[in-house]
C-alpha cells in the first residue's frame, strides 16, 4: 500500500485533493466570504450547542433539528474533547476522514485511479458545505463498508451498522451483498448486532437517545428535494400560493397539497425498495462490481425519493460513485459522470443563489430543477444498468455456451 501511495500518479491525486480542500477551508473560515450566508453557522452554533448538551449525558430532546441516531452524538462531541476551538477541531476531524476516504480509494484502485480522482476533484465542487456538516465522515464509513463487503462481509456489516447509527443511510451499501456462502446473511447479521449494541449502550448511558425518531418522521417537503419541483413551477406560474418557512430544521414548503406530495414521496421510497428486492431475486451475478453498483443505486434511490435533499447529500452519492470507479467491471461510469455534472449545480443553489430558491424565482427554480433532474436521471440510468447485470454473465459464457446453473439467491 505504501509504495502505491508514493507513485507519481497518486502524488498528483493528493496534490489535487490538497488544493481543493484548502479552497474549501478558506471559504469555510471566512477568508473568502459567500455574500449573505455564513456557511459555517451550523457548526459554530448548532453543532457546538448540541455538543454542550450531549456532554451532560442527554440528547437534545427539545430541539427538533436533532434528527440523528445515537452514534452521531459521539461524532458531534469529539471536537469538544480536542484541544482548540470547536470549529477548528471540527474542520480537522472532517479533514482526517476525508483523507482516509482517499486512502481507501487509492488502495482499492488496483492500478486505476479513477475513483480517487473523482473523490479528489469532484467533492470540492459541492462547495464549503462539505466541510461544514458531518456527512463526510459518515460517507467515509460507508466507503469502507462497501469496499470490505466482497471479501469480508462481517466486517462490512459492522461498518455499515456503525454508519447506520450515525445517519441511517449507510445500511443501504449492503444491498448488493452476495447470497453465496451466506455472505449476505453474515453481513446483515453483523450490521444488526452492531446497531443493537450501539442502541443498548446509548440507552443505558444517556437520556433521550431515540428522540430523533419523532422529529424525523414529522419532516415535510424541503425546498431542495425532487418533490419540491411542482411547487416551484406552480409558484412561477402563479397557480400555487403557499410559502417557505423553517420547519423541523430545514426550509420547507408549507401550503396546499404539500402533505399529499410528502405521502407521494414516501410511496416512491417504498417502490424503490421494492425494485431493489426484485433485483436481488432476479440477479444471478455477484461480483465486486455488483456490490459497488448496487450500493450506489440504492443510495441514489433513497436520495431522489427523500423529502429532503440537502447539499451535503451529494457527498453520499459521489462516495458511492468513487467506489464504483475502483472496480474495472462497474456498469456505473455514466452514472458517475452525471453526478459529477450535478455537483457544481449544488454549490450554485446553496450557498451562492440560496435567496433565489427561497424567493422561488425563475433563476432559483432553474438551478434546483437542473440539479434534481440530473439526480433523477442518474438514478434511472443506475436502475437500468443494475438490472442488466446478468448481461455480464451472458458475455462471459458466450452465445454457444450452455446456460449456467442458477445459483440460489436470497432477496
Amino acid at each position: 500500500m505504501a509504495m502505491g501511495i508514493l507513485t507519481s500518479s497518486t502524488l498528483r491525486v493528493w496534490t489535487v485533493w490538497t488544493l481543493g480542500r484548502v479552497l474549501l477551508i478558506i471559504v469555510a473560515v471566512g477568508v473568502l466570504r459567500v455574500p449573505h450566508t455564513d456557511v459555517a453557522s451550523d457548526v459554530k452554533v448548532i453543532y457546538q450547542g448540541w455538543a454542550e448538551v450531549l456532554r451532560t449525558g442527554t440528547f437534545p430532546m427539545d430541539d427538533v433539528t436533532w434528527q440523528y441516531p445515537p452514534l452521531a452524538g459521539l461524532l458531534i462531541l469529539l471536537p469538544l474533547w480536542m484541544p482548540g476551538s470547536y470549529f477548528v477541531m471540527f474542520l480537522v476531524l472532517v479533514g482526517v476522514f476525508d483523507a482516509a476516504a482517499l486512502l481507501l480509494l487509492l488502495r482499492a484502485g488496483r492500478g486505476s485511479r479513477a475513483g480517487a480522482w473523482l473523490w479528489a476533484a469532484a467533492v470540492p465542487l459541492i462547495g464549503p458545505t462539505v466541510y461544514c456538516r458531518f456527512d463526510l465522515p459518515v460517507t467515509t464509513v460507508a466507503i469502507a463498508a462497501t469496499l470490505a463487503l466482497p471479501g469480508r462481509p462481517r466486517w462490512a456489516g459492522v461498518l455499515a451498522g456503525l454508519g447506520a447509527m450515525l445517519k441511517v443511510w449507510p445500511v443501504l451499501v449492503l444491498t448488493g451483498a452476495s447470497p453465496r456462502r451466506h455472505a449476505a446473511w453474515r453481513a446483515w447479521a453483523a450490521c444488526a448486532a452492531t446497531c443493537a449494541a450501539v442502541c443498548f449502550a446509548a440507552a443505558v448511558t444517556t437520556h433521550g437517545a431515540f428522540s430523533f425518531l419523532g422529529f424525523q418522521g414529522s419532516r415535510g417537503i424541503e425546498i431542495e428535494s425532487l418533490g419540491a419541483l411542482p411547487f416551484y413551477y406552480g409558484s412561477v406560474a402563479g397557480v400555487w400560493h403557499g410559502r417557505t418557512a423553517m420547519h423541523y430544521g430545514s426550509l420547507e414548503f408549507l401550503g396546499p397539497h404539500v402533505r399529499t406530495a410528502g405521502l407521494i414521496m414516501l410511496g416512491t421510497t417504498l417502490l424503490a425498495f421494492g425494485f431493489l428486492l426484485l433485483w436481488r431475486w432476479h440477479n444471478r451475478v455477484w461480483t465486486a462490481a455488483t456490490v459497488a453498483d448496487a450500493a450506489l443505486t440504492a443510495v441514489l434511490l433513497f436520495t431522489v425519493t427523500s423529502r429532503v435533499i440537502s447539499p451535503q447529500y451529494m457527498i453520499w452519492v459521489l462516495g458511492g460513485a468513487a467506489v464504483c470507479l475502483t472496480v474495472p467491471r462497474t456498469r456505473m461510469r455514466p452514472v458517475a459522470w452525471i453526478l459529477v455534472a450535478a455537483a457544481p449545480l449544488t454549490v450554485l443553489e446553496f450557498p451562492l443563489f440560496w435567496g433565489e430558491l427561497v424567493r422561488r424565482s425563475v433563476l432559483g427554480t432553474s438551478l434546483i430543477s437542473a440539479r434534481d433532474l440530473l439526480l433523477l436521471a442518474a438514478a434511472a440510468v443506475a436502475c437500468v444498468r443494475l438490472w442488466r447485470t446478468n448481461d455480464d454473465a451472458e458475455l462471459v459464457r458466450g452465445p454457444s455456451a450452455p446456460p449456467a446453473r442458477p445459483s440460489a439467491t436470497v432477496p
